[in-house]
């Protein structure tokens, strides 16, 4: 019998999580069993892809770099990759702005869930917990982000995954040095890392292979979590506008996959789909990034001197889904609270959600203190924001989650558009996680 392959898998498990999930919220114990006894394999799981996320970064850049052998090649994959990063942002906060403004979801919100939707979260943990980290990242200086880049101490930075950018930059860093003491006397930290680089990515083939149980886990949870069902159906027209948007961006990258790199664009999603599926049931692309790197250099075929650096850096600073959805909710939010945006206002959330998506940390529920710095960048009444938060507050999961996908998505295409135009797109080679089974069992 053949076996399925892995994105059929995990889809099964998410299908079976929901179901699983909503089975639960239909009895009075089964909220408190899906979080005791269910939930926590699939927490032990993303623990574990966030485990390896840091080493995977610092020895496949490493190992990229040193292999170039040239730094003026880095300097062009580095170059075209922040440029058409940020094409793609503004495509994305573009096509979100195009589509709240002639689909309109905010003024069809009734005063009564308005209030509703207030009393329930306006002084909730979560909400006021995000603004509070806008008016922390708010007050900080114009070049805070480029000195926030700099660790003190690369270990530390090592230490904690919110610090992806500083270990990107200590991982350029050595790279780069490795190039300048010459190849002979990097030879050895080069193996070393290289040796390291093949380690890790075999650790990810052994997590993935739970990937069906832990997204059965992790949908139930997320499931049995939910919001009250009135209101995810009150905020239907708006959460539909924003998936309607996120669906254009996956249509606008299998285009572009399809005309730069002329690779087949139903292979391109087929191949990235178990990183999608990740994407969706985990929220985080950090998290994802290890899944996203084999599957972007085995099953696509882009060279890791690309992908080691265009990956990680995506992860951090490539937000295009969060993006279009800032575009989206703010607008919203002044629709249905009757704040009226000028043409400037909207241009000026283009520009203030291009500059947060890089500042932005590639965790869970970072779109919403991107969101805070957005309506206040285009004066929207500081006693009306706890109440334009909890407007959205109630869909903001599920829709992370689907926006994760298309932050992920936009990261493998671009990284197959830098490997094309620096001739690094080749042919795909595949590693299973029993290739040397055999010899040591």
């Amino acid at each position: 019998m053949r076996k399925l392959e892995l994105h059929w898998q995990i889809l099964i498990g998410m299908l079976l999580g929901i179901l699983f999930g909503f089975l639960m919220t239909q009895v009075s114990w089964g909220k408190d069993f899906v979080g005791d006894w269910i939930q926590p394999f699939g927490t032990i799981f993303v623990k574990l892809l966030k485990l390896i996320a840091i080493p995977l970064i610092l020895a496949s850049l490493i190992k990229g770099i040193s292999d170039l052998k040239d730094i003026s090649k880095f300097r062009n994959i580095g170059l075209r990759t922040i440029i058409i990063y940020i094409a793609t942002t503004v495509v994305a906060i573009t096509i979100g702005l195009v589509l709240v403004n002639l689909l309109k979801p905010g003024e069809g919100i009734s005063e009564e869930t308005i209030r509703k939707l207030t009393d329930t979260y306006a002084n909730d943990s979560g909400v006021t917990s995000k603004m509070e980290e806008a008016s922390r990242q708010k007050d900080a200086g114009p070049l805070q982000f480029l000195e926030d880049m700099v660790p003190d101490n690369a270990l530390a930075a090592m230490t904690d995954n919110s610090l992806m950018l500083q270990v990107i930059f200590f991982a350029i860093f050595l790279g780069i040095s490795m190039l300048l003491i010459g190849e002979k006397d990097a030879k050895p930290l080069k193996k070393f890392f290289d040796s390291l680089n093949d380690v890790v990515l075999k650790m990810v083939d052994l997590i993935m292979l739970s990937a069906p149980y832990a997204v059965f886990a992790l949908l139930a949870g997320v499931v049995v979590s939910s919001s009250d069902p009135e209101l995810l159906l009150a905020l239907l027209k708006y959460a539909g506008v924003v998936v309607l948007g996120l669906a254009l961006m996956i249509v606008f990258y299998s285009i572009i996959v399809s005309t730069f790199t002329r690779y087949n664009p139903l292979t391109f999603l087929s191949k990235m789909s178990p990183a999608q599926l990740l994407a969706f049931s985990t929220s985080s692309s950090a998290a994802t990034l290890p899944v996203t790197m084999e599957r972007v250099e085995e099953h696509i075929g882009v060279d890791k001197e690309v992908s080691s650096f265009v990956l990680p850096v995506g992860a951090t600073i490539n937000m295009d889904g969060t993006s279009l959805y800032q575009g989206v909710a703010a607008v919203f939010i002044a629709q249905a609270l009757a704040f009226d945006l000028t043409l400037a206002n909207q241009l000026t959330i283009v520009l203030t959600a291009l500059l947060a998506s890089i500042g932005s940390a590639a965790v869970p529920g970072a779109g919403m203190v991107m969101l805070v710095i957005v309506l206040e960048s285009i004066g929207f009444p500081q006693d009306k924001l706890a109440i334009g938060l909890a407007l959205i507050f109630a869909v903001d999961r599920p829709l992370d989650m689907c926006r994760t996908v298309v932050n992920v998505t936009g990261d493998a295409t671009v990284a197959m558009m830098v490997a094309k135009s620096v001739g690094k797109l080749g042919k795909p080679k595949v590693k299973n996680w029993d290739d040397n089974y055999d010899k040591v069992k």
